[in-house]
Parts: C-alpha cells; structure tokens; sequence
C-alpha cells in the first residue's frame, strides 16, 4: 500500500501559475508510475501527466490538453511529486488528485480505472 497527499491548491487569476504536491507513504519502496488527473464539475476524471517513481532516469508523458504548460517533476529523497502548472487558464479549475499504480515498464496507463492508488484531491480555482 502507499498513502497519497496532494497540497498546494487554491484560487489564482488566470495568467498564474501554481505548483501542486503530492506526498508519497508506505511503500515508497516499489516501482510506481505517478499520475495526475483531474475532475471538473459534471466531467469525467482527466488524465494530466504521469511519470516512473522508481530512481534513475525520469519518463514524464502528457495529455495534449495542457498544452506544454505543466511540468512533473519528483523528489524521491523527499517522497514528492510536483506538477508544476504554468499559464493558468479558467478551463484548468478542477480538483487535481495525485494517483498511482505498480509500473512494470512500458507505456504508462492514462486511464482512471488504471490506477490503484489515490489522494484526497486539491481544488485549483483560476478566475478570469
């Protein structure tokens, strides 16, 4: 098992940015691939980003909905990830979870239903 807590959070204007984390528990240990996904009001949950948790060299893969505007990122030393969101824009409000399954090498899953593992969610706000 392993805990997610995301953090950072908030209302921003757009043109903003703001960088969320997500710490990391238990068994810190195995080879995770770390997602991102989103959920707006009435919407489906939306694949973000995804990158391996295991030490080395990173694999980050993104949705072609965010543009080039978000960078994930992690700390293994300090059991974070980071998503780092850049150019705001209203369309981004939703709350942002952290997620997480046993990667085994390969493509990386963007499906929800994928992912084993999830935090509480923190809601991002980015007013016009």
């Amino acid at each position: 098992q392993v805990q997610l807590v995301e953090s950072g959070g908030g209302l921003v204007q757009a043109g903003d940015s703001l960088t969320l984390s997500c710490a990391v528990s238990g068994r810190t240990f195995e080879t995770y691939a770390m997602g991102w996904f989103r959920q707006a009001p009435g919407k489906e949950r939306e694949f973000v980003a995804v990158i391996n948790w295991s030490i080395g060299m990173t694999f980050p893969y993104y949705a072609n909905s965010i543009k080039g505007r978000f960078t994930i990122s992690r700390d293994n030393a300090k059991n974070i990830v980071y998503l780092q969101m850049n150019s705001l824009i209203p369309e981004d409000t939703a709350v942002y979870y952290c997620a997480a399954y046993i990667w085994r090498g390969g493509d990386f899953y963007t499906e929800a239903q994928r992912y084993d593992f999830w935090g509480q969610g923190t809601q991002v706000t980015v007013s016009s």
